[in-house]
């Protein structure tokens, strides 16, 4: 017996209606997408609240001018150092600069911010930071947090060990967002976040339901007391421009923002007394973007947003790392700076020496470290001699001897100085040879930028 397509299509109806598809199966409920709410185009990764403020200006006109979603991550809460307002300090200290943050983000509408849980570690050494934010869970975080608001861009400090931007903290957070930038957006790192729950309406779930998420451009950014190193190796933004929106400097929209961190005498009470006196010369400097790298077809200087496409991109897998081929006698700084010689290539983000040559800053009359790693590539046992070539007024305290390196052995050499009295010229330069027989004479140069009150190593 035939049926009329109206007969036909209630009965399709009645079907639907108890929960079956044409086939007697059941209809299982729609899978829902991505939560929108926590969608950003910049993920920025920092270090301590008040980091954000390094690229106010920009992110003033992105967020203001062009409408771009931001979402903030900290490593800490900034429970270290000194408080301008009040006697709260440690976890205490940590608790009001969280809301001094959130706050200040708040003001140009950010609301999705995040910290990594990660003690305030003062010091230069980026390793110390990682180790005392236990880099893997940080790492875990933060891949986490990628996956959960799928940016297009993510801007973090510079991987570096520059004179200036030292701080370790501001390193580790640049080191977590490359790694996350890299991982985000493979499946078998962290699988637990991307592997989907049994049942999204019940309790207990474990595994959460997240997406693989390949960013598409990595910028870097840098507060290092001299700056021409950064020129031509990213796009600029003038912060002296007037925002068409908001009828206001970027400079002056940066220090409004940047007022809200009054517990820190550096930013907040200085944005404070620059709103006091219509004076915002600490934001007189354009903003300088390093161009990490790019999934998408860009140029080093052009907008952050060229190239970039809505929806997902294919996983972009990093080179990783490649031991490099020696022989004879070689010889390196160590510590972060042999860090950062395999951590860039290993990222494709370049090579550092390509950017800027080993420096430190350190304060007059002060203890410095050199770490050194002498690499005995040769068939034999050699014996190294380090000796130091220093400006007047440097003291060796250890260091300087005679090293027995075997065959195939890397051999660290911890020298300690101490730095002259005066700051006099404040560029000097502390040069490391080593020597063995029958091989090549190797010299390391540091250059140190002598300076009051910098952070200790």
């Amino acid at each position: 017996m035939a049926f009329s397509p109206f007969r036909l299509a209630a009965c399709a109806a009645l079907i639907a209606s108890l929960g079956l598809a044409a086939d007697g199966l059941p209809v299982e409920p729609r899978t829902p997408p991505p939560d929108e709410r926590y969608k950003a185009d910049i993920l920025v990764i920092v270090a301590h609240p008040d980091d954000e403020t390094e690229i106010g200006p920009y992110l003033a006109r992105a967020i203001l001018d062009e409408h771009k979603r931001v979402a903030v991550v900290y490593g800490t809460r900034g429970n270290g150092g000194g408080n301008a307002v009040g006697l709260e300090q440690a976890a205490a200290l940590g608790a009001v600069r969280e809301i001094e943050a959130r706050r200040a983000l708040a003001s140009w509408g950010i609301m999705n911010v995040w910290f990594l849980g990660g003690p305030d570690t003062p010091g230069q050494d980026v390793l110390r930071s990682l180790e005392t934010w236990n880099h893997g869970n940080a790492l875990w975080r933060a891949v986490r947090i990628v996956r959960l608001t799928r940016p297009s861009v993510i801007m973090t400090w510079l991987p570096l060990y520059a004179s200036g931007e030292n701080h370790g903290d501001h390193q580790a957070a640049s080191v977590i967002a490359t790694e996350a930038f890299d991982l985000a957006g493979d499946p078998t790192f962290f699988p637990e976040q991307v592997a989907a729950p049994r049942d999204q309406n019940d309790i207990g779930n474990l595994t959460e339901g997240l997406h693989p998420w390949q960013a598409e451009k990595l910028y870097f950014f840098s507060d290092a007391n001299h700056l021409e190193f950064l020129d031509g190796k990213g796009p600029r933004y003038a912060s002296l421009e007037t925002s068409p929106s908001q009828h206001k400097s970027y400079a002056r929209l940066a220090t409004e923002e940047m007022s809200y961190h009054l517990t820190q005498g550096d930013s907040g009470q200085m944005a404070k007394k620059g709103l006091e006196d219509n004076d915002y010369r600490f934001f007189a400097e354009p903003v300088r973007l390093v161009f990490g790298k790019s999934n998408v077809p860009s140029g080093v200087t052009d907008e952050v947003f060229k190239g970039v496409v809505s929806g997902p991109i294919p996983f972009s897998p990093a080179p990783g790392y490649r031991a490099r081929a020696t022989e004879g006698l070689s010889a390196e700084f160590g510590g972060p700076w042999a860090f950062y010689r395999k951590f860039w290539p290993a990222h494709g983000i370049g090579d550092p020496q390509n950017l800027l040559s080993p420096e430190v800053n350190v304060s007059v009359n002060r203890p410095l470290h050199l770490p050194v790693l002498v690499h005995n590539n040769t068939a034999q046992a050699l014996s190294v001699s380090v000796t130091l070539s220093m400006p007047p007024g440097w003291k060796a305290v250890h260091g300087p001897g005679l090293y027995p390196a075997d065959a195939g052995q890397d051999v660290p050499v911890q020298i300690f100085l101490t730095t002259p009295p005066t700051s006099d010229p404040v560029w000097q330069t502390i040069t490391v040879n080593v020597e063995a027989p029958g091989q090549p004479s190797l010299k390391l140069p540091m250059r140190v930028n002598l300076s009051a009150g910098s952070m200790p190593q």
